[in-house]
């Protein structure tokens, strides 16, 4: 038998798999799209370029196993859901491309109810056996807080799952004694990797949040059964706004130390009708969708002392003059809230008071100039004009004798502005058109428009 050339061989395999590799280079260069790209179909003709979406599955399929209702919060993709023009009946995005959960972006966000989360290791075991990384980020619980008790037990936060370079993050929603939804700030530990997923651009985390409860609707987004909330635009406008600020417990608790609190009979029978006004006046705001805020001394008990003063007498609130509405003034006195004062006009200086139990509540209504906002005030028995100047603010929500209710943003500012570098010491003999830091002249009302603008009941 003749000996084999080992050498020809060699030469053979080598022309083989040149020819095989110019097939494959062939075969590629053949089935190339015209934009240079090509997608190589998988289930539901989806392309498997889009990372997003396999991760977004893998994260569906798992929370399904361990009964987790999620439901998707993400801003951008409920956006295009929002701007489809086919009613979000039983089915979304049927079709083969993947429009929605493919938005070009590194991860998408989701919430859970705090209270279906079963906080065990079964679900990292689970997350990993499924090719998920997973990083749970937890933070002290603010249920537990307060003035006396600055513990606060861990509670988890945020839950993020990883799969190559994309990401689910998965935000959980705890109930507040306001009967709202509050999801907390994410503050990565040290030595945390700070690379896990882009945190800085996560659109939930930066500050703590509070929303509305909000009803679900489960559909098939890009062919996966996903939970969205019913009404989308809704949602996505708390979104914009649902910044919180927690109460400064801390604060509060040092404030106590050298000013004891008052728990007098008549103290905590003010308190009690006081919070009985706020939540009434809250209602009926809320039913008008008007925007208001605690300003004034009811705002500085908040920010001091996390409570309302006991001494203040009444509770103030402001609102924006462009959100007033004439219609205001017969809903509280249908809530059963006589008016008891109306100064200025809806030009100028408009304010306005109510009667409640013993407790009075005042309305005033902010003006924007320029650079700064203003409220006004009227001496009823000289007409004279008062004006609050205060520097411009947003609006940020937290929570007052268990309601969820909207404060400055820029608080120390707004109190330092009304009540000067002194606020933290408490003032028992107020005067209103003198002891306030920003409190200016603004000359008299005319005699003759004394009848439309001090009305007193």
């Amino acid at each position: 038998m003749p000996r084999i050339n080992k050498s020809v061989v060699l030469a053979l395999l080598t022309v083989t798999s040149s020819v095989f590799l110019l097939f494959q280079l062939y075969y590629y260069k053949l089935y190339l799209s015209k934009n240079g790209s090509h997608y190589f179909k998988v289930k539901d003709g989806l392309p498997a370029s889009d990372a997003q979406w396999h991760v977004t599955k893998k994260f569906m399929e798992l929370v399904a196993k361990h009964n987790l209702p999620v439901y998707l919060i993400d801003p951008v993709v409920l956006g295009l859901l929002s701007q489809d023009a086919h009613p979000l009946k039983d089915s979304l995005s049927k079709g083969k491309d993947c429009r929605y959960i493919c938005t070009q972006r590194e991860f998408i966000t989701f919430a859970l109810l705090a209270k279906f989360w079963k906080n065990d290791a079964r679900l990292a075991h689970a997350a990993a056996e499924a090719g998920l990384e997973f990083l749970e980020v937890r933070g002290k619980d603010p249920r537990l807080a307060g003035p006396d008790d600055l513990s606060g037990m861990e509670i988890p936060l945020h839950l993020l799952f990883r799969l190559r370079a994309h990401a689910v993050h998965l935000l959980v929603f705890y109930e507040r004694s306001g009967g709202y939804l509050w999801h907390g700030p994410l503050r990565l530990r040290p030595g945390a990797d700070r690379k896990f997923v882009p945190f800085r651009k996560l659109d939930f985390g930066r500050h703590a949040g509070a929303f509305d409860r909000t009803e679900l609707l489960l559909t098939s987004v890009d062919g996966l059964n996903i939970r969205i909330p019913k009404n989308i635009s809704r949602f996505l406008n708390e979104v914009s706004h649902a910044r919180f600020l927690e109460c400064r417990y801390k604060e509060a608790r040092a404030f106590y130390q050298l000013y004891p609190d008052d728990t007098s009979q008549e103290a905590m029978d003010f308190r009690q009708k006081a919070k009985s006004l706020l939540h009434l006046a809250a209602r009926t705001l809320n039913a008008l969708g008007v925007t208001f805020w605690l300003s004034s001394g009811t705002c500085l008990g908040w920010f001091r002392q996390c409570n309302i003063i006991p001494y203040s007498k009444d509770v103030d609130l402001g609102i924006w003059i462009k959100d007033y509405r004439p219609d205001i003034i017969p809903a509280f006195q249908k809530a059963g809230l006589p008016l008891k004062h109306k100064f200025g006009k809806v030009e100028d200086s408009l304010e306005l008071s109510f009667q409640g139990q013993d407790v009075k509540l005042d309305i005033f209504f902010f003006y924007e100039d320029s650079d700064i906002v203003w409220n006004g005030g009227t001496q009823a028995k000289s007409g004279k004009k008062f004006k609050y100047v205060f520097p411009k603010f947003s609006l940020c929500w937290t929570e007052l004798v268990e309601l969820k209710v909207q404060v400055p943003c820029e608080t120390l500012e707004y109190i330092e502005a009304n009540y000067g570098k002194s606020w933290n010491i408490p003032v028992k003999t107020w005067d209103w058109k003198s002891s306030p830091s920003n409190v200016q002249e603004n000359g008299q009302w005319p005699v003759a428009e004394w009848d439309e603008v001090i009305q007193v009941y």
